[in-house]
């Protein structure tokens, strides 16, 4: 007599993501929630007057960066002391009030100084060193810089990117209707406006606390983001659509399951791999690419969030309903 044993059927991770939809819109929720908090409060500082605080490539006028020599450490500084040196400087061809409106900033326990002025020239601009050596000095040999960027520039540069923005989006948009269809599309701009705000969220609430101004960096890092969770989402929905075509029998919810389990370890390793030379840039890439590969590692992660988890629970709002028995699922469970 024989005995046939029939094959083991290999179990594979199945992610409950529509079962647990709520969870996920409550999380991303909060998130934006606190965002456009940090937008509103930003835009109604009076010293802002904008979502974010806007850097000298938005604004123009005058940078001057200056580090200090100390050996031995520097001695104690504050801001009050250079605004008010500032004031009482008398400079050929400028105002006495103009120098009042100097933003100072100090980096690095003091040891560098960040003077943004409105715009001056050349000599201006030495003047202005000569007059801190005195409270700072002495600074180091060659550790002085000045930025002039002319307002209508700044204003030139702050239309472009917003330009910019508008003109990925609506690409974004007619690729994926074209590609799929109208829900994929408006379900992609939900994701990228999700990434984007939050984004922009954490930079609007580092202007508020920490005096943080984005530049023109800051335009490509969005941008960058937008390519990225518009690339991520669109490999989600690609196997989606593709699950409808062999899973059509069964729930559109548990199709989306298995085409978010099946993209969700290659998600991981991209998102990770892609974080690896951020970070780097982060703690190695120096003062100019800092805050741009932060924003960018946000962007990413945000990004991967809405790609597996925002989007596909969103499109099971599309689902109909349809009788189904339990032991079609089993049975096709078994074919994959």
């Amino acid at each position: 007599m024989s005995i046939s044993t029939s094959p083991t059927t290999k179990k594979t991770f199945r992610l409950q993501l529509c079962r647990n939809r709520k969870s996920v819109w409550i999380i991303s929720g909060f998130v934006v929630l606190i965002s456009l908090i940090g937008l509103a409060l930003c835009w109604l500082n009076p010293s802002i007057r904008a979502p974010l605080r806007p850097g000298l490539d938005f604004t123009g006028g005058t940078q001057i960066q200056l580090e200090r020599s100390c050996v031995p450490p520097c001695e104690p500084l504050n801001t009050s002391i250079i605004e008010e040196v500032l004031r009482g400087q008398k400079i050929e061809g400028l105002e006495a009030s103009s120098l009042s409106q100097t933003k100072v900033q100090l980096l690095d326990g003091a040891k560098s100084i960040v003077l943004r002025a409105p715009f001056l020239s050349a000599e201006q601009g030495q003047a202005v060193i000569e007059a801190m050596r005195p409270v700072a000095g002495p600074f180091e040999s060659g550790g002085q810089s000045i930025k002039t960027i002319g307002p209508s520039l700044g204003g030139q540069l702050l239309k472009s990117s917003l330009i910019s923005l508008l003109v990925a989006f609506a690409g974004i948009a007619a690729y994926i209707s074209l590609r799929y269809d109208r829900r994929y599309a408006l379900l992609a701009l939900v994701a990228l406006a999700h990434d984007v705000t939050i984004v922009c969220g954490v930079f609007a609430w580092l202007g508020i606390t920490y005096g943080l101004e984005v530049d023109s960096l800051f335009a490509v890092s969005l941008l960058t983001i937008a390519g990225y969770s518009v690339n991520d989402t669109v490999v989600v929905f690609d196997r989606i659509r593709e699950r409808n075509r062999i899973d059509s029998n069964i729930p559109l919810s548990e199709q989306i399951d298995r085409a978010v389990s099946s993209t969700l370890t290659r998600t991981i390793y991209t998102s990770g791999t892609t974080l690896l030379p951020l970070i780097a840039l982060i703690f190695f890439g120096g003062s100019t690419l800092y805050w741009f590969a932060i924003a960018l590692a946000i962007g990413v992660v945000v990004g991967s969030w809405s790609s597996i988890s925002l989007a596909p629970s969103l499109l099971s709002l599309w689902e109909k309903p349809k009788p189904i028995l339990v032991n079609q699922i089993n049975e096709v469970d078994e074919k994959n």
